[in-house]
């Protein structure tokens, strides 16, 4: 392989070098978002069930386990690939990249047998309302079996941004989306002599697009010519010494990342408790945070892969003003956004359907949620940084103190003093700066320039 092929594997660290990796990131990322939007804004508007919108918040959150649990296996892969580019070792990319889909697939199907065995018992014993455990139950046995092809989606955006080529993200999370606006609008409300399926019909066109996701940018790296140039699938036999170095890349990243959506989900489950209105307001929310949070999380899977390569390049001295960069930058974005949705609040709010009285029960949620995204908005880059220095347990550990505290917080304003739930969503507050001390700490100490792998 040539030197300027090798050479293109590295990153430098100005502004530019960052936008061209988080731009297509955070596209990538808005596109699944605004699926989840689109179905919300779709079954908003669905008066043949008024459950669904409600509903939508546990089965959406629900699934954001399992996504999270690829997104970490995603998170280790890449900061690994991206080690790799560093090294300029392209050879050992395609090996790395082949054992993790092994791995994914073997992670989808355990997650595909947890659903349609232990979650309805699980649903049966905190959620109150027989009508809503069944429509989440009925809905969540079909949603579950676009996990394999979610991973495999999430482990090829590991390749491109782990080898400085997220442009080519785009192609797949477009045609994704288009899928399931085009699948929603039929299947949801039975249109061009389609049945219809309603609150069902959003799962199983999401199940279609995730396919049709995955199936596109499969046909962007061949025809790139990215498969031949990294190995790709050349020899499909288990790797123990691949897989043992993913999983130990991975593994804290997994748990990680779904005990924070299982806390999430342990949230929503508690505010079901508090009626139909509250679970509305609150799957809005979670809305706002994926869609104005996308960019956020771009640098957030930028500030991995660039902390990462840097290291591989052997520049740890450029490591700290590189995290500063992307704070500036993500920060500033989220300023701009939530200033945006606190001015003109109604104007998103109204999108989903719900009449007035529902815009006016939304508005202190979205005040506490916009203030808790400009936490995030740095937050994230510091717990991502960590990441990109292979330590995983410590960011693991990091996690695990933040999820105690925010768990412990959501149990006792949202179920023992049953308080309004907008102080409930107060708990983003808490579970930001949780990850914020110690991540800053631990990047100021430099105890991460001893880490190799």
């Amino acid at each position: 392989m040539s030197a300027n092929k090798h050479s293109q594997l590295q990153v430098g660290i100005s502004n530019r070098q960052i936008f061209r990796i988080a731009l297509p990131i955070s596209l990538a990322i808005l596109i699944p978002q605004l699926n989840f939007i689109i179905n919300n804004i779709f079954l908003g508007h669905y008066n043949g069930d008024t459950y669904a919108l409600a509903v939508a918040g546990i089965t959406g959150v629900y699934y954001l386990i399992f996504a999270a649990i690829g997104y970490g296996l995603n998170n280790g892969l890449q900061a690994l690939i991206a080690r790799r580019a560093g090294e300029n070792r392209p050879e050992e990319i395609g090996k790395l990249f082949t054992q993790g889909v092994l791995i994914g697939l073997l992670v989808a199907v355990a997650g595909i047998i947890i659903t349609w065995v232990l979650t309805p018992a699980i649903f049966s014993l905190i959620i109150h309302d027989p009508a809503v455990q069944e429509k989440a139950v009925s809905f969540l046995r079909i949603r579950i079996w676009g996990l394999p092809f979610l991973y495999i989606y999430q482990l090829r955006n590991a390749l491109l941004v782990g080898t400085n080529q997220s442009r080519y993200l785009v192609a797949g999370t477009l045609a994704e989306t288009l899928a399931n606006v085009g699948l929603d609008y039929l299947l949801i409300f039975g249109h061009w002599g389609l049945p219809e399926l309603g609150f069902n019909g959003a799962a199983i066109a999401s199940v279609i697009a995730e396919f049709v996701g995955m199936f596109v940018i499969f046909l962007v790296i061949r025809w790139k010519g990215i498969s031949q140039r990294f190995g790709l699938f050349k020899d499909m036999r288990w790797n123990k010494e691949n897989s043992a170095l993913i999983f130990s890349m991975s593994a804290p990243l997994m748990f990680q990342h779904a005990i924070s959506i299982i806390s999430w989900q342990f949230f929503f489950l508690l505010t079901e408790h508090h009626g139909d209105m509250a679970l509305k307001v609150s799957n809005v929310m979670r809305n706002i945070f994926g869609v104005f949070g996308c960019v956020t999380w771009a640098f957030a899977a930028t500030t991995n892969a660039m902390v990462s390569n840097v290291i591989g390049q052997n520049k740890k001295d450029q490591v700290v003003p590189l995290i500063i960069r992307i704070v500036r930058l993500s920060s500033g974005w989220a300023l701009i956004a939530c200033t945006l949705l606190n001015i003109f609040p109604e104007t998103f709010l109204s999108i989903f359907g719900q009449g007035e009285v529902f815009i006016q029960a939304a508005l202190p949620s979205l005040r506490v949620v916009t203030a808790a995204m400009i936490l995030m908005s740095f937050s994230i880059i510091l717990l991502s940084a960590v990441t990109g220095t292979g330590n995983t347990k410590i960011t693991f550990l990091i996690e695990l103190f933040a999820i105690i505290m925010y768990s412990s917080y959501v149990y006792l304003v949202n179920e023992y003093f049953f308080l309004p739930i907008h102080i409930g969503w107060m708990s983003e507050w808490l579970y930001w700066l949780c990850l914020f001390v110690p991540s800053l700490w631990y990047i100021r100490s430099g105890r991460w320039k001893a880490k190799v792998f």
